[in-house]
């Protein structure tokens, strides 16, 4: 099974660009609340499949999102993974 990964952010304007730039790249996502375990100034969060990872980083990076961090979910915790 893939390691189910999570994009926390700041802003809701970027959880949504960040939205428009991943479907653009056909990567498979779901919008869902942010966890309470995760401190953000945003209620939303984009889930993704861990085997995106490489992919989904580059595009935060190379398109400048700003994000809260990107999270990876171990059991039922979650692990910010470095950007």
């Amino acid at each position: 099974m893939d390691t189910v990964m999570l994009i926390a952010f700041d802003s809701t304007q970027q959880a949504l660009r960040t939205e428009m730039l991943l479907e653009y790249a056909d990567i498979e996502i779901d919008i869902r609340p942010t966890p309470k375990e995760i401190t953000a100034g945003c209620a939303l969060s984009i889930e993704f499949p861990g085997a995106s990872l490489e992919q989904v980083r580059h595009i935060i990076v190379s398109e400048h999102v700003e994000v809260r961090g990107i999270f990876a979910k171990e059991g039922e915790r979650y692990e910010q993974l470095e950007l």
